[in-house]
This record gives structure tokens, sequence and C-alpha cells, in this order.
């Protein structure tokens, strides 16, 4: 079984990792060293030996007219000139001219195996090849086969599976789960939290510009345990307290659960504060509630130290809910608890026609599989601890960088146009992101002003992507 975290004792200067993708080189055709005659010199993106085959789809242009007729309104683009993303290999993109682009999003924390990793895409192949879709009314060997793997990667008694087919959805039956469980309807989540935009998560979720104005009942949104932005700091015990008065003074003394993320993703990249989560469940418990753990981002070795993000708190919560990374891009989530709270769903009817679909489940093995094999969690702690390091740096170069922070692979960079105000350098982030997307690199952004670079990649990111990723950010913000 591998292990779920790596000992903090690791020395960090080690890069030697194992992937068979990054002893195959060659020189990309395009997105080589350039030579500004301004400036001087591009930096450099590693070498790669695939070159995608010739494209002949629509171009950027009529992709964007047809959103624009056909699909929501709703739907928002990255850029000023709109990427048309046709072709995808390991932690690389590239677009319908054949351009390279290093992918340090990921997908949004989606892609860990690398795009289109041939053992995950041979087990979707075959899966589909031998039956796409039935239902959970009939036996199939890959929902089972799943679902034992998962329990072999969490503590405790966390050991039933339900599936879903988002992280929406899995936060959605987590709640419900929990009020029915304790008899409470009562939820704590955390202000700046993102857990989904259905009926019940957009209640949890804690920022204005993914809310809309619906019945949204029964959540308190304790303070956010923010180190950077915090009232307290880096001094968790402090926010924790907030919890217990929210329960005693807008509750009846007793609670349904406790939602929150380790690291937050959408919220901008925001490890909670030491000592706030055992602080936190412990009340939590007192009160009668549920803890769940919503590892949608943070989970599959992301973060590199553990497998999930709750583990890097030394608690074990009573709920898991986990996608995103769960099928390397596979549409797939699910929920994992004890054999005594899954129990509350015999209660009635509960059924999901694609929750447990056998393809996706076969895709969610394979992602373990790889996981475990090309051992992509030590990669993570090793290459993302470098990251940071070199990411800080630019810290103490540009007073526009005002925060570095995550763990492994997971990411963020703040960008303040005043460092003690900590104002929100929210044009200048768009600026850069521009900017490194022309030299090739593409990150994402996030925080509830949308001034923090996510840097969420593929967890078989090299040393020299590293280095390339913060090379262009430099060269982009020396211009600046």
């Amino acid at each position: 079984m591998m292990q779920r975290f790596i000992p903090a004792t690791r020395v960090l200067s080690e890069t030697k990792y194992s992937l068979r993708w990054q002893r195959r080189r060659c020189f990309s055709q395009v997105a080589q060293m350039e030579v500004d005659n301004k400036d001087g010199i591009v930096p450099k993106m590693p070498p790669f030996d695939y070159s995608p085959p010739p494209y002949n789809g629509p171009s950027a242009a009529e992709i964007l007219s047809k959103r624009k007729e056909f699909l929501s309104p709703s739907l928002f683009h990255f850029y000023s000139k709109p990427l048309n993303v046709v072709d995808g290999k390991m932690q690389y993109l590239f677009d319908e001219n054949g351009r390279r682009y290093l992918d340090a999003f990921g997908g949004i924390a989606t892609v860990c195996c690398g795009h289109c990793h041939p053992d995950v895409v041979d087990a979707i192949l075959n899966q589909t090849k031998r039956l796409q879709h039935s239902t959970v009314l009939y036996l199939n060997h890959a929902i089972a086969d799943f679902a034992e793997a998962l329990d072999n990667k969490l503590p405790g008694y966390l050991k039933v599976v339900f599936f879903t087919n988002s992280g929406t959805e899995a936060n959605e039956l987590a709640m419900m789960i929990a009020r029915l469980y304790t008899g409470c309807h009562d939820i704590i989540s955390l202000r700046n939290a993102y857990h989904g935009n259905a009926a019940g998560t957009m209640g949890a979720t804690a920022q204005s510009n993914w809310k809309f104005n619906v019945i949204q009942s029964g959540v308190h949104h304790a303070l956010n345990p923010d180190p950077y932005r915090g009232v307290f700091g880096s001094e968790g015990e402090k926010y924790a307290k907030d919890v217990e008065d929210l329960i005693q003074f807008g509750t009846s003394g007793n609670v349904a659960a406790f939602i929150s993320e380790a690291i937050q993703g959408v919220g901008g990249i925001i490890e909670l504060a030491p000592g706030y989560l055992p602080a936190v469940y412990s009340t939590i418990k007192k009160a009668g509630g549920l803890c769940i753990a919503d590892e949608v981002q943070a989970g599959f070795a992301r973060t590199g130290s553990h497998f999930w993000g709750f583990e890097a708190h030394g608690v074990v919560p009573d709920i898991v809910t986990m996608a995103k990374g769960i099928g390397n891009g596979i549409p797939l989530g699910a929920v994992v608890t004890t054999p005594e709270i899954a129990e509350v769903l015999t209660r009635r009817s509960y059924f999901n026609t694609f929750g447990g679909n056998p393809v996706c489940t076969a895709a969610g093995l394979a992602v373990l599989n790889v996981i475990e094999r090309e051992k992509l969690q030590e990669n993570a702690f090793v290459i993302g601890s470098y990251l940071k390091e070199r990411l800080t740096a630019l810290k103490d170069k540009y007073d526009l960088v005002g925060d570095v922070r995550g763990r492994g692979l997971m990411l963020g960079v703040e960008l303040v146009t005043d460092q003690k105000l900590k104002t929100p350098a929210k044009p200048e982030t768009l600026h850069v992101m521009d900017q490194m997307k022309e030299i090739g690199v593409l990150v994402g952004k996030g925080g509830f002003y949308g001034n923090v670079f996510r840097i969420t990649p593929p967890l078989c990111f090299t040393k020299e992507d590293a280095d390339f990723l913060v090379d262009a950010m430099d060269y982009t913000m020396a211009k600046m």
C-alpha cells in the first residue's frame, strides 16, 4: 500500500525522480529560446518528445463565436486572446497551431497523472469496449475494485464509498448525510470557502461572487484562519474560538457538521492556520456534529507531504469528499464515510444513475495505480518544495509579490500593489498571466479579489518545468 505521507525530514534537494516520461526527450519545434532584441533572452521551455497530429478543426475565433451563440453567457475564459487547446500530453498542452504550453493549472487541479496518460487512457478504452454503462442495480467489478482501493488510502473506519459525478455532488451528499445522521440542520463553513454551486453547497460557499440570491439556509460562516490576511495571523486556535461563538450564539447549541478544505483552492490557495482544525474538530464533536473534509482539490497526493490534505493537520474526519484528481479529468467524485454514518441513506431510496459508472471507476483505479507506481506523491513533495522555494525568492525580489503559500504542487502567489496594506493587484495579475501565456506557461488565478496565481500542475511536473515557470514569471515581472 502506498504511504500516505512523506517524512518532513526528506532532504529538499532530492530531485532524482523516476518517471518514464522524463527520460525521453527531444527539442520541440516551438516555444524554444528566442532572443528579444529589447529585453534579453526569453526563458526556454524544457524539451519534450511529443508532437501532436495536425489539427483541422475550427479556429479559436470560430469556436468563440459558437460559444457566444449556443452556450450559456455565464461561461467565461482566460486571456485577452482565448486559447484553443486541441491536444495534451502529460504536463503539456498544445494549441491549434501546434504550439506547446506548460500546463501549470492542470484543468483546475484535476489532471494529476498527466494529460492522456497511457495507462488511464487504456483503462478507459478497454472498459468502454467491454461495457460503457449499465446500472449499480447489476453487479460489476469495476466499482467494487475502486471502492476497495480507496478504502486502502483512508484512515480509521472511513471505508464506505458513495460515488458521484463531481465535487459539488459529493459535497451536497455529504451535507445531507450529516444532517440526517445528527438530526440537526445547522452547518458551519468558513468565510472565503468554495464547496460547490448547487442548492446546499452554495450555502456552504462563502464568496459573494459565487453565490446567487436564492434560499441558502442553515449555514454559518466562521472567520477564515488565513495566515496572510486573517486578523490573528497564523494563530489557529484564536480563529477556532469563533466556531464556539457561532455555535453558542447562532444555533441551538447542536450542529450537523463543519466542512472545510485543508487548503482553500478557489479561495486563493490558503492553507489553514496551524492548530485550527484540531481545535475546531474538538468543538464540533462536543456540539454533536460531524467533520467533513473537502478533498476535491487537495486530495490524491497533490500536497506531496500527505495523500490527503487533512492529514497534515493531524485530524481524522467523519466524512471525506473528493473529485477532480480522482479521475484525471474523467467526471467522477466520491463521498467516503464510516459504516455507521452511511447507514442513514437506507432510510429512503438513494440512487445516482451515473455514480460508479464502470468507465469512470476503471479510470479512477488506474489513476491510483499510476500515482503509486510512478511515485507521484513523492514527486509532488520534492518538486513542489523546490518550486515554492524558487517562487519565494521572487517575493524577495519584487514588491508586487505579497505572499507565496501552499504545499506540494498546490501553490499560490498573491500579487499586491502595497505590501503593508496588501492591496490586491488584480490588473497586474491579468497582465502577468497574459504575458506568461505568450512565453508558453499557463497558470490559473483565484482568490476573492482575483489576484492569486493558482499553481496546480499535473503531478509529473519536473524540476526543469518548475524552473521554466519561475523564469517566465520573473522575466515578465522584470519588464513591468
